[in-house]
């Protein structure tokens, strides 16, 4: 049977753990016993872990031999904020098809209310992201910063560039991709789309406009299925 992975909050040494609610799961929840074996991810590497020392909110494995290593994908998404429980759905699936890195964008068309309570859920976010992260078995959990405007995004972006466009009639994802390709970021627009202007400052900056198709997608679903063409163009390039 596949041991279940954990992602290590301590690292010291030939020692992991851990600590508070993480911890509570596997003492409490999943009932953790002295000498139970699983996947510890320390960052760098994913090692065989067994089971110490056990306290209510700390648990704590002696790390034996490496047996795994990163599986993330170079793939970042910019993501303008929109309802936090669809938000949330759309996090979770990109970390779960690879994405290293999820930047909230403040757009122009973004809700004023959600952008100013986005700052607040940035620690949820990273919580549903570890959490996908060691249940997808991945050896780390992707990079999520506090929310950005677009002119941060334009300038701490670089290698392939992509802004998705309900305007855009010719290029689609597939061709905006070149092969091989080292490293990639998907740029998603708020409920409502970019305005004019915002897509004129991507164009200046030097992304690419790309479509998905003709029909109109709901922003979580436009996310997924992007994320996925990159997924699998690089799971091919790798072969």
């Amino acid at each position: 049977m596949t041991r279940r992975r954990w992602i290590a909050d301590q690292i010291s040494g030939s020692h992991a753990a851990l600590i508070g609610d993480h911890a509570r799961h596997l003492a409490q929840v999943l009932r953790a016993q002295i000498g139970q074996e699983f996947e510890i991810s320390t960052g760098t590497d994913v090692r065989l872990g067994r089971i110490c020392n056990i306290q209510p909110d700390r648990v704590e494995f002696d790390l034996g031999p490496s047996v795994g290593r990163d599986n993330g994908l170079p793939i970042t998404v910019a993501l303008s904020i929109f309802k936090f429980d669809r938000m949330e759905w759309a996090i979770e699936k990109c970390v779960e098809l690879g994405v290293t890195r999820i930047i909230p964008v403040i757009a122009a068309r973004t809700d004023s209310h959600l952008s100013s309570a986005a700052t607040k859920r940035v620690e949820r976010w990273k919580r549903i992201a570890k959490q996908a992260s060691e249940q997808s078995r991945r050896s780390s959990a992707p990079e999520i910063p506090s929310p950005v405007r677009l002119s941060q995004l334009l300038v701490e972006t670089q290698g392939t560039r992509v802004v998705f466009s309900e305007v855009e009639e010719q290029t689609t994802l597939i061709e905006a991709i070149p092969k091989p390709v080292d490293a990639v970021t998907l740029a998603f627009g708020p409920e409502g789309g970019w305005k004019e202007e915002e897509l004129a400052q991507f164009k200046a900056a030097g992304w690419t406009s790309a479509s998905l198709g003709p029909t109109i997608l709901r922003a979580e679903t436009a996310v997924i299925a992007a994320v996925a063409v990159c997924h699998s163009v690089f799971q091919t390039c790798r072969r």
